[in-house]
């Protein structure tokens, strides 16, 4: 997979984001040639059972829809002769090498906007129903045929009663077979709707995240809560007995008023904020940190190099790096040789030589997190131990 590219027939990269992205759809065949899926059938049906992957089950019998959310034993997969269901494992990525080597193909995204890989294994007829996302996407045919109606969407009502998000009335513009290999793009609100064309059907859905306004505004006012670090407290005006009790008292909402207007953000705020819930680790992650010494994790980042591991996530700003939730320390704010990492995924030998006393004890503190592994080709440490985030 390390060496694969995407394959853009008459477009371009730099076309592709000038004229195509965010604003129609767009088919690639054989986008990838000769693919071969990165994951059997038998091994999706395994990841679906692991507690730590996310895997929902959707069964459909005539109009009627049945989701069912995993982790899942074999038992209850259906048959692959049974026809009308998929199963759909997300954030393959986070737990399979080779899937996050496909996703690091789609970088010239922003990193801020990519999310995950999704694999959907269909038996015949099977899919999801038509629906539309909030967020771009791009179908990869892994293995398989698959049937795709697409179309804008002139009316958002759902169907009621469904255990997903199905509209009611959907009016394709275009019908599209997808061979192995190629590959649909689809802009946010577009309307789609993918059946498995017979048995062994499996869909990469590569997404790219799209932070609604409000969820971001809760993280701003939570971190403008936290610096204000208590603030004064609320003390009564001059009372008089009245008879009306349960009244709100017209001063306590003047202070919190107050408080409110107290709350000035600026844009190293909102860098911080995005900084760091764009980068915070989804819930199911968890990292195997490294059992060695500090000083024995500098010298293998000195003399092997190292790079992110695979669920790691990191940015930065002009003023300020983030990873896995986490702003860097005031002093590695300015850090390149961290910038670097960032962009690359990896850092050489040869670059880790040069890292400042500071650079180099981070880059260790990472590596016994597990947030780092160490060598360029990134071999999981033979002494683990599993935490969250370290």
């Amino acid at each position: 997979m390390s060496t694969a590219t995407i394959h853009w027939g008459h477009f371009s990269v730099p076309r592709f984001l000038r004229e195509v992205w965010q604003r129609k759809p767009l088919l690639l065949r054989q986008a990838f040639p000769g693919f071969t899926p990165l994951l059997s059938r038998a091994q999706l049906f395994a990841l679906a059972g692991d507690e730590d992957v996310e895997s929902r089950l959707l069964q459909r019998n005539g109009r009627r829809w049945q989701l069912d959310q995993g982790p899942f034993a074999r038992k209850q997969i259906p048959s692959v002769e049974q026809r009308n269901w998929t199963l759909l494992v997300q954030g393959v990525n986070l737990h399979v090498d080779a899937a996050s080597e496909l996703l690091s193909l789609f970088r010239f995204i922003p990193d801020a906007r990519l999310d995950d890989l999704m694999i959907s294994w269909a038996s015949d007829g099977g899919g999801v129903g038509p629906h539309q996302d909030a967020y771009d996407v791009f179908l990869l045919q892994a293995a398989g045929r698959r049937r795709w109606r697409i179309g804008p969407v002139t009316d958002p009502a759902l169907q009621p009663g469904k255990p997903v998000k199905l509209l009611a009335h959907f009016t394709p513009e275009e019908d599209l077979i997808l061979e192995p290999g190629d590959m649909l793009y689809l802009p946010p609100g577009w309307g789609h709707d993918g059946i498995a064309v017979g048995s062994d059907c499996m869909t990469y859905s590569i997404g790219f995240r799209a932070p609604p306004q409000g969820e971001l505004l809760k993280e701003v006012l939570w971190q403008l809560a936290e610096s204000q670090h208590g603030g004064p407290i609320y003390t009564d005006p001059p009372l008089r007995e009245g008879g009306a009790p349960a009244l709100l008292p017209p001063a306590m909402v003047k202070f919190a008023a107050q408080a409110f207007a107290r709350l000035k953000p600026d844009s190293a705020l909102f860098e911080t904020v995005l900084g760091t819930y764009l980068t915070t680790p989804k819930p199911q992650v968890w990292f195997e940190g490294a059992q060695e010494r500090p000083a024995s994790l500098r010298r293998a980042c000195q003399q092997t190099g190292c790079r992110l591991d695979r669920r790691s996530k990191m940015l930065y700003t002009g003023q300020a790096v983030f990873l896995n939730g986490e702003a860097v320390p005031a002093e590695l704010a300015a850090s390149r040789l961290l910038r670097t990492l960032a962009d690359q995924h990896r850092l050489s030998a040869m670059q880790v030589r040069d890292a400042t006393v500071d650079e180099l004890a981070a880059l260790a503190q990472w590596c016994a997190q597990g947030w780092l592994l160490t060598g360029e080709a990134a071999a999981v440490p033979v002494a683990t131990s599993k935490t969250r985030r370290g």
